[in-house]
């Protein structure tokens, strides 16, 4: 779809000035209305403003291209407006904004991110910006682009060089969102090959698939290829090839020097039989950085387990509640409707550490990790020991022995990969299928059957302890607060488990004592996701776009006494969610026990509030450590760009 086809002679505005950025926005929204595009003024504003408070949509060099899908567009249109004076916009390189396109696009299809690829490409070119903000007219205006465009995206079978001489360089652009910066490297590169006399062939991963992708033909006839990308892509293509790999902003400001690294011959060969991360290819991440992508990629598949089921739980919990059944140990699970949402949503909560281990491990040993990873993970959660292969009875690792599981297992197959490097080739078709997975088993089964018990050995021992100090009534709330912070070191794991177990367990005696521990313990679990939620609610600028999505989940997780809603926050972050919510859950915790506060339940959070002695001050305690654990993340976590 042409630039020209969608930019109405209505829709620019040359020679405009905006004292601010929001009246910029008015302006281009303004523009859009007088032709006829959108169906709800206000709303198509929102978005777009809902897009800025993500980042700022000026992409330096003088020009800022705001856009957003909404239902409120009746068809995909332009606007554009030129400042000559400059408006503040808040772009990269500090300067003010002389070209403004808004792009409006319906919610079906992804029109706006092609709009936004092909702009992209042309703006790159610095005088035909500088040709945009002279024009005098709307018509010399549309006549720039018109002939820009005809000359950027001429009809491919005229330009496209003999599949006999094929690109001389290839090159694949991608970063984490798939826009912008996917298509200004592959623009710059271009560029830079055309001004140095080198055919060059870009493909870009962006949100909306491979573009311009790469075949098997132009990979066998090219010198060598460019990976400019700050995530993985397919690599095992390129087999037998140089490559050299970079991060995608070296793509955008140093497109000569790579060309140039080819040319020279400077790029390593890459061999390699499976799809392999940017990180193997010679990239120069820190081990930090290749650690958080490795554990992002376990938690993103982890997630939607999490929340699923977590929600399912909290269903049953209020059908029980309604039914007005007994709150028992059995319940969430009495009435038949209940059982099944709590049994669909324990399912879905039971593969969320072998997802977690499995996709860490995939992250660094690809195919052959996903095995060992979701094995460890699944031992990590039953507790296996090699005297107890079944379980029964054991203090399971959690998560934190998920992620053990991961890494460890991860690295260790990659090991063995290399190991079988060496192996006859003749036996190349086998190691996948037969030689990859049984080695793997082994070694998580041994490793895990290893860490278990030791782990196991220390949640006995905390036990005994912990039970020895109920017993005298001047500890109980220090024993309170040591609880309600274990509920929050690692979320379902050995501590959590181990302060539980320890209070479902005294509840038996029937004393006073007992149900406050009770209460605490649940006060402490509640804490860490209402924490997370309202960090996520209030202080928007530490999290990431997807983590304040899947903030608001949290405030129901916390409420019906799911603590693993915090594990992803906790996993990607663990340094400053972990001490804060521990911190958070202790204050709750001690504040219950001060206040006198019981529980005669042993689950179901809100939904019990029937068998809480004290309850309106068992709910204050509750949002006091909440809050304290929201202003501690706002203090340990740092902004996001």
């Amino acid at each position: 779809m042409r630039i020209t086809d969608l930019l109405k002679k209505q829709g620019v505005s040359l020679g405009v000035s905006p004292k601010t950025k929001e009246e910029a926005i008015d302006i281009l929204v303004s523009l859009h209305e007088k032709c006829g595009n959108l169906s709800d003024v206000k709303a198509f504003k929102e978005g777009i403003l809902k897009r800025e408070e993500m980042g700022t949509t000026a992409i330096g060099m003088e020009v800022a291209i705001p856009h957003a899908k909404s239902e409120a567009v009746k068809h995909p249109a332009l606007s554009a407006i030129t400042v000559p004076s400059g408006v503040d916009y808040g772009a990269p390189d500090g300067n003010g904004c002389k070209l403004l396109f808004m792009i409006a696009a319906t919610t079906d299809g992804d029109v706006h991110l092609e709009v936004l690829a092909r702009l992209m490409q042309m703006l790159m070119d610095e005088a035909f910006t500088a040709q945009l903000k002279e024009a005098s007219s709307v018509d010399e205006f549309l006549k720039i682009i018109d002939e820009k465009e005809t000359e950027k995206f001429p009809d491919e079978a005229e330009t496209a060089p003999s599949k006999k001489d094929g690109y001389q360089i290839l090159a694949v652009t991608a970063c984490p969102t798939g826009i912008a910066h996917t298509y200004m490297a592959a623009e710059a590169l271009n560029k830079a090959g055309a001004e140095m006399g080198v055919s060059i062939k870009v493909e870009t991963n962006g949100s909306g698939g491979a573009k311009n992708a790469l075949t098997a033909e132009d990979i066998a006839n090219c010198d060598g290829i460019i990976i400019a990308a700050d995530k993985s892509v397919d690599t095992a293509r390129f087999d037998g090839k140089p490559v050299y790999s970079t991060k995608v902003a070296d793509g955008i400001h140093k497109p000569e020097e790579l060309i140039k690294k080819i040319l020279n011959k400077e790029a390593p060969v890459f061999h390699s039989d499976k799809k392999a991360d940017v990180a193997d290819l010679g990239s120069n991440e820190s081990f930090g950085r290749k650690l958080y992508k490795h554990l992002m990629n376990g938690v993103s598949h982890m997630l939607p387990f999490v929340v699923a089921g977590g929600i399912f739980i909290a269903i049953a919990f209020l059908i029980d509640t309604i039914a007005g059944v007994k709150m028992d140990g059995n319940f969430g699970s009495v009435t038949p409707v209940a059982a099944w949402f709590k049994t669909i949503g324990g399912y879905a909560f039971n593969f969320m550490l072998p997802i977690l281990a499995g996709f860490i491990a995939m992250s660094i040993a690809d195919r052959p990790g996903l095995l060992v990873g979701i094995v460890g993970g699944l031992l990590a959660s039953n507790g296996a020991t090699f005297g107890n292969v079944g379980a029964d009875g054991a203090i399971p690792s959690g998560f934190l022995g998920a992620l053990l599981a991961g890494f460890i297992a991860g690295w260790l197959m990659k090991m063995i990969e290399k190991l079988c490097d060496k192996l006859p080739r003749a036996l190349e078709g086998i190691k996948p299928v037969l030689i990859y997975p049984l080695a793997g088993l082994g070694i998580v089964g041994v490793m895990m059957c290893a860490v278990n018990p030791i782990m196991g050995v220390i949640n006995t021992a905390m036990t005994d302890g912990v039970t020895a100090m109920s017993k005298n009534p001047a500890l109980i709330v220090p024993l309170c607060a040591l609880l309600a912070g274990m509920m929050a070191i690692d979320m379902g794991g050995p501590f959590n488990k181990a302060a539980y177990v320890t209070a479902a367990g005294l509840l038996a005696s029937g004393t006073n004592a007992a149900y406050m521990i009770m209460g605490a313990v649940m006060i402490g679990g509640m804490v860490p996701p209402i924490a997370i939620a309202l960090s996520t609610t209030f202080f928007k600028s530490r999290w990431t776009a997807e983590e304040r999505k899947n903030g608001p989940v949290n405030y129901i997780m916390g409420l019906s006494f799911i603590t693993e809603g915090a594990i992803p926050y906790a996993a990607g972050h663990p340094l400053q969610v972990i001490p804060s919510c521990i911190i958070g859950s202790a204050v709750a915790g001690a504040l219950s026990a001060a206040f006198g506060c019981t529980l005669m339940a042993p689950h179901g959070g809100i939904f019990v509030i029937a068998t809480i002695g004290n309850p309106l001050m068992y709910f204050a305690s509750l949002a006091a450590g909440a809050v304290v654990g929201m202003l501690l993340l706002a203090l340990f976590m740092k902004k996001k760009a």
